[in-house]
């Protein structure tokens, strides 16, 4: 009766707890009736054989004691029965139970997961309609900062013929150097020159700001795209699973939340702010493109109306840049053959270097074939320290040529560095030629200068 009431007590405890098997009863032992028959000595006979007997009467038991002892193995069956028979019946009802509230249970977490797909799938495609969106939007306010970059470069040849012009007329001997209606001119466009490369440097600059930070509304919205994406496939995996699922595991310790983990509210207010900061950025690089719009029309203009007030040519500094452009040439003749003998330097030393390798790796090989010699024949004997001393030599020969290459090399790279720069000096310097004979000497209205078409080009 005891461990009847204690497995009931224990079913009821917990529906998801299996019932404990039945114990069986543990009946206490107890020493057999030792009753000792008394022999009258006068009326036995004095033997061993009758001691015996004696002795095996006494580890017998009485009748009423066989009875009772069937009638309580009896009791303990039938009592184990029932008791069985009873955990029986609440396994099955609680199996019953357990199967209804598991299968309700992952019906509800079905649709929860389904209803969590949709609304992944809302953000996930308003995320990527903004991403599109800024997308587009940061290509045309790159194209216009290029436009501005290009305005800019097309700044640098009449700035630099206004300065040269300037120049020119600065070295005038007097009489001739006076303030006239020219230079006044000429220094109006220079500082209309100056002012406009200056608004278009911060224009580029603030166009550079907006860019990145289009990329940057961009980045989070892809990042959370991405996130949402893979926990779109990841939710829609776990939507598929059953029961009957190959790859279903048990994760005892998944039955938890994370400390980071968001709400639903601050989940979808994530994404709500990710896409309001990309509008905003989005509106912003909208008016800056219009801002640019403006800026090269308003430039070019005043640019043009400015050209057209200066129309005289001036004659003066073209010996000058005659004479240093002839050195540069020469200076750049001797760096073509400096170039030439180092290139030859160059091909030497790793030939050099090549036939060195070849050296080493004979001694090597020479060293790696010893030290298979067997037994007593591994002797350290005057050919391996010869071969030894030559790798030890050919190596410090490898290293200095090899370091001798690197400063060859560099040496080439300084005199390419220098070639170049010295063609650029040339080319600068013929421009400049060219400037001060066609344009300034009687073809300056002859030289176009639209930022505004120049920065399509």
């Amino acid at each position: 009766r005891t461990l009847s009431g204690g497995s009931g007590g224990g079913s009821g405890g917990s529906a998801m707890a299996l019932p404990e098997e039945p114990v069986p009863t543990i009946i206490p032992s107890c020493p057999l009736p030792g009753k000792i028959c008394d022999v009258v000595r006068s009326e036995r006979p004095r033997s061993c054989c009758g001691m015996a007997m004696a002795g095996l009467r006494t580890a017998k038991y009485q009748l009423p004691e066989w009875h009772r002892r069937n009638t309580g193995v009896y009791y303990q069956a039938f009592t184990a029965s029932e008791q069985a028979e009873r955990d029986r019946a609440e396994s099955q009802q609680l199996i019953k139970h357990a199967a209804a509230s598991a299968q309700r249970a992952q019906e509800y977490s079905k649709s929860t997961l389904d209803q969590r797909l949709q609304d992944i799938h809302f953000w996930r495609m308003e995320l990527q309609k903004e991403i599109m969106e800024l997308d587009a939007e940061t290509n045309m306010l790159a194209a216009q900062k290029l436009r501005l970059e290009r305005a800019l470069d097309a700044t640098e040849v009449p700035y630099a013929v206004v300065l040269d012009n300037l120049e020119c007329r600065d070295r005038r001997q007097p009489p001739d150097l006076v303030t006239d209606e020219v230079e006044r001119e000429l220094l109006k466009e220079a500082d209309l020159i100056r002012d406009i490369r200056d608004l278009l440097k911060r224009t580029i600059i603030q166009a550079t700001t907006q860019i990145r930070s289009n990329r940057i509304a961009k980045e989070n919205c892809e990042l959370d795209w991405s996130d949402k994406v893979e926990t779109y496939h990841i939710d829609d995996k776990c939507i598929s699973y059953c029961n009957d699922s190959t790859n279903v595991q048990s994760h005892p310790s998944s039955v938890k939340f994370e400390e980071n983990a968001s709400t639903p509210k601050t989940w979808a207010q994530f994404s709500h702010d990710n896409i309001s900061f990309g509008e905003q950025e989005k509106l912003a690089s909208v008016q800056l493109r219009s801002l640019i719009n403006n800026i090269i029309h308003d430039a070019s203009e005043d640019l043009r109306m400015q050209r057209a007030a200066v129309n005289e040519a001036f004659d003066a500094h073209c010996r000058q840049l005659d004479e240093a452009k002839y050195k540069l040439e020469r200076h750049l003749e001797h760096i073509l053959k400096d170039i030439k003998d180092e290139e030859d330097n160059i091909m030497s030393l790793k030939k050099a270097i090549k036939d060195k390798e070849a050296h080493l790796k004979v001694a090597q090989t020479r060293l790696y074939d010893r030290s298979f010699r067997p037994n007593i024949e591994l002797c350290r004997d005057e050919p391996q320290f010869r071969l030894v001393s030559e790798v030890e030599e050919l190596a410090v020969f490898l290293e200095a040529l090899k370091r001798k290459l690197m400063e060859s090399e560099q040496n080439l790279k300084n005199l390419e560095e220098t070639r170049m720069k010295l063609e650029k000096e040339i080319a600068v310097k013929a421009n400049s030629i060219f400037i001060d004979r066609q344009k300034c000497m009687g073809n300056r209205v002859r030289y176009p200068v639209d930022l505004e078409v120049a920065s399509y080009k």
